[in-house]
This record gives structure tokens, C-alpha cells and sequence, in this order.
């Protein structure tokens, strides 16, 4: 088994926790979500123009980029990160300039030798799937794609072919962060995902608290969170890595324990 499936076969919910690469001691922050019980990382990394993100990852982006933040320390981070963690499933999360602009086999070599577990693109959709899957595929990486509220049956099929790791489902129809889905809608969206998907189902998008993650634990795969604990780096700085540990562990809790 894979790091990222291995997560996912624990007879329980997993908890995926997100930061942006760059934004503070990006190191001790990532130490902070495993200590906390994450189940699999996300590292962003940071872009000029993150459509789909809201003002919390925004704001982390420009304080990432502000601080001189290249695809290659991205890329450092994470091979640092697989050093101090050799069991935690890693995941870069971003958009495809970076990830293509030197090539789609570069990245996935790189990636593969710092120790990235997954990958997820936002802007490359899966009828567009030369330009990034084949690289990551032969290099044994997970392409995770997107599924939204949009996603209807007919397009379903084209977006889990090659897709691998888990299945994200976006659970509203707008930028992170800045609403969530009624319970009721994201339980429906993953019953009809889970008919047809092979790989499990992570719920996203507007998950912050602890209750919220418990809820949607119960009928996903998987829960991820992202501008919350990205908000705790912008608005604590070096004391972050603590606040995040304890936010994490709260999450991790609820969603564990959630069935």
C-alpha cells in the first residue's frame, strides 16, 4: 500500500490538514499538523493569481511570494518534511504554471524525489490530463482531481479516469474558505460520488471547526481543512505551530471519532 492509501484504510475517517508553503516557519507549522494527528498534508504552493482559493489563502500566497518563495524551496520543504516524516502522506496542492513551466516530467521527477505522495492541480481539468497526469503517473504520484457541486454524472467518469489517492469533492461552488455546504447536500454529493468513485472522498471547501468536521466525517472518506489553520499562521506568526497543533487535535478528534 501507498502512503496515501494507507491513510484511508484506518477503519476510520482521516483528517487531511492544508497550509501554504513559504507562509512562516513553514517547517514547524507542518510538524505542528502531525503532532496533531493529521492524517495527510497538503502543502500549498503559493501562486500569483489562486482562483480558487479566498482571502485567507490569498493573503498567505502574497506573504509566500513576498518572502521570495520558489517552486524549488517548495520542493526542499518537502523533501525536508518526508526526512523528519517517513510515514505521513504528503500532498502538493497549486496551480499549473509552476508545476509545468519547466516541463510536466521535471516537476514529477522532482516531486517524486522529494518524497510527494500526491498531487492536485486545480487548473488543469481532466480533459486536459496530457498535460501534467502522464508525467506524475509514471513517476508512481497520485493525481487527486476535483469534483464540485457542478460535476454532474455524465463528466463524473472523465474525472475519476486517472485520477488516483483520494477524490476531493468541493463541496460548494465558489473559493475556500468563505461558506459551507449544507450537511444535507455534501451527504447526498458523496453517496453519489462513492456509486461511482473506487478511491475515497475528502470533503473540502469551508471546513473550520471541529462540529463541522465531525458532520461531514460521517459520511466521507475523508475531511479536509484548509483556510482555518491557514488564518492561525497570518494571525500568530513564530507562535503559530502551537496554535495549530491545538486546532488540529481537535479536529482530528472529532473526525475519528466521528462514526
Amino acid at each position: 500500500m501507498t502512503r496515501l492509501s494507507s491513510a484511508f484504510a484506518k477503519g476510520r475517517p482521516a483528517l487531511v490538514c492544508f497550509i501554504t508553503a513559504g507562509d512562516g516557519d513553514t517547517a514547524a507549522n507542518l510538524d505542528a499538523l502531525v503532532a496533531g494527528g493529521a492524517d495527510v498534508i497538503e502543502l500549498g504552493m503559493p501562486f500569483t493569481d489562486p482562483m480558487a482559493d479566498g482571502p485567507a489563502i490569498q493573503q498567505a500566497n502574497i506573504r509566500s511570494l513576498g518572502a521570495g518563495t520558489t517552486t524549488r524551496d517548495v520542493l526542499l520543504t518537502a523533501n525536508e518534511f518526508r526526512e523528519r516524516h517517513p510515514d505521513v502522506p504528503l500532498v502538493l496542492m497549486g496551480y499549473a504554471n509552476p508545476m509545468v513551466r519547466r516541463g510536466p516530467e521535471w516537476f514529477a521527477a522532482e516531486a517524486k524525489g522529494a518524497g510527494v505522495d500526491g498531487v492536485i492541480c486545480v487548473d488543469i481539468p481532466p480533459e486536459e490530463d496530457a498535460d501534467l497526469g502522464p508525467a506524475l503517473r509514471a513517476e508512481g504520484i497520485d493525481l487527486i482531481r476535483l469534483a464540485t457541486p457542478t460535476t454532474d454524472d455524465a463528466r463524473l467518469p472523465t474525472v475519476l479516469s486517472g485520477s488516483s489517492g483520494f477524490l476531493y469533492y468541493v463541496s460548494v461552488a465558489g473559493i475556500t474558505g468563505k461558506q459551507q455546504a449544507a450537511i444535507d447536500s455534501i451527504e447526498a454529493a458523496v453517496a453519489r460520488l462513492k456509486a461511482h468513485a473506487t478511491i475515497p472522498v475528502a470533503v473540502g471547501f469551508g471546513v473550520r471547526t471541529p462540529e463541522q468536521a465531525a458532520e461531514i466525517a460521517k459520511v466521507a472518506d475523508g475531511v479536509v481543512v484548509g483556510s482555518a489553520l491557514v488564518e492561525l499562521v497570518g494571525e500568530h506568526g513564530a507562535e503559530a505551530p502551537a496554535k495549530l497543533r491545538e486546532l488540529t487535535a481537535a479536529l482530528a478528534q472529532a473526525v475519528h471519532s466521528a462514526r
